[in-house]
């Protein structure tokens, strides 16, 4: 993985988009889940499917440069930045601090950027398999930067760390486990939506923020964008105010979203959509 994270990163880029394909080819599950989800968002455009189908190779093969470069290097790759002051400018006033990134662009990047002026603590779940989580701990802890796993000691301490001053972040469209989530629409069709970002939400003199990075053309960089949570529809539950925020997000780069993610699935144990 060290070695794999000094190949330049245009040139990691190129290999996974073939990397993108050959899963794409090889796995009739992920291909069709990738075009049904594309079908429910309404692209049904060859060309956002098969750009999402590189990209999702290319958010593998960037991965050693994002975790294992020095973090001054990884932070260097974004090339520009559209609302970070206003996340820096809110921590330094007081404010609880919540940024959520969903699977769109490379997430992976955001804490590392936003963590150079504000102390992060991030939820994530630990993978199925057990040796990959040292691995990832590794590569996504840093600086500034604290990992939490995401079960009931976790959100203790990431509550914790908000109301002592620490910014916290998680992937808001991450299927939740069982009693964590609710039904609420996602692009047009109930996806089980995890209830922790709207209780976050709902605390007072909360600042709320949206992120991603696109990848830009050529393995040049990254462009961070990041705004405010909008405000809520007249009648609309907090839930489905996160959901409608990252389906505005989504749109803005649906060619960079992780189409292949199996959103709508039910978590063991959780009550049916129907039920």
């Amino acid at each position: 993985m060290g070695l794999a994270a000094r190949i330049p990163l245009r040139l990691a880029h190129a290999v996974g988009v073939l990397l993108g394909w050959t899963i794409y080819a090889l796995s009739p599950t992920y291909r069709r889940r990738l075009r049904e989800n594309l079908a429910y968002a309404g692209y049904s455009d060859k060309r956002v499917r098969n750009a999402a189908i590189a990209e999702a190779g290319k958010l593998l093969a960037e991965l050693p440069a994002i975790w294992f470069r020095p973090q001054a290097e990884v932070v260097a790759l974004v090339r520009e930045s559209e609302g970070a002051e206003e996340v820096w400018a809110a921590h330094r006033r007081g404010e609880p601090l919540l940024v959520l990134a969903p699977h769109l662009g490379c997430f992976e990047i955001v804490s590392h950027y936003l963590a150079t002026r504000v102390p992060f603590a991030i939820l994530f779940r630990p993978p199925k398999a057990g040796w990959l989580e040292p691995l990832m701990r590794e590569g996504r802890e840093g600086p500034n930067i604290r990992m939490l796993s995401a079960d009931y000691s976790g959100v203790r301490q990431l509550i914790a760390a908000l109301r002592r001053g620490t910014g916290i972040g998680f992937l808001p469209d991450q299927v939740p486990g069982e009693g964590e989530g609710e039904w609420v629409e996602f692009f047009g069709r109930p996806a089980y939506t995890m209830t922790l970002a709207a209780r976050i939400v709902d605390r007072p003199r909360q600042s709320c923020f949206l992120a991603y990075a696109r990848r830009l053309p050529r393995g040049a960089g990254y462009a961070l964008s990041v705004r405010r949570l909008p405000a809520a529809l007249a009648g609309e539950s907090t839930t489905r105010r996160v959901n409608r925020a990252l389906e505005g997000l989504i749109r803005e780069c649906p060619e960079q979203y992780h189409w292949g993610y199996n959103r709508y699935k039910t978590p063991r144990g959780a009550q049916p959509r129907d039920g």
